[in-house]
C-alpha cells in the first residue's frame, strides 16, 4: 500500500514517478524499498492514466453505495410482501 501512496504524494507534489523518485520517498518514509516491486509498478503505469484511475475511483465508492441502498430496498420490499401474504393467511383463518 505504501507504493500507492508514494505515487500519490509524488503525482500530487508534480514529480516524475520514476524508480529513483519513489525510492527517495520510501527511505524518506522509512520503508524499505524492494527494487523489483518498485520496477513493476513503473512499468505498469506506463500505461496508466493516473488522473483518469484517480476519478474512476473516487466514482466507484458512492456507485457501490447507490446499488447496497437498492438492494436494501428491495430486501424490505420483499419483507413487506411476506408480511402481507402471512397476514392474508391468518385473516383466511378467522373468515
Amino acid at each position: 500500500m505504501e507504493y500507492i501512496y508514494c505515487i500519490l504524494l509524488l503525482k500530487k507534489a508534480g514529480k516524475e514517478i520514476n524508480e529513483d523518485n519513489i525510492k527517495k520517498v520510501l527511505d524518506a518514509a522509512g520503508v524499505k524499498a524492494d527494487e523489483a516491486k518498485i520496477k513493476a509498478l513503473v512499468a505498469s503505469l506506463s500505461e496508466i492514466n493516473i488522473d483518469e484511475a484517480i476519478k474512476e475511483a473516487a466514482v466507484a465508492p458512492v456507485a457501490v453505495e447507490k446499488l447496497e441502498v437498492k438492494s436494501e430496498k428491495k430486501e424490505e420490499e420483499k419483507e413487506e410482501k411476506r408480511q402481507e401474504e402471512a397476514a392474508a393467511g391468518l385473516g383466511s383463518l378467522f373468515g
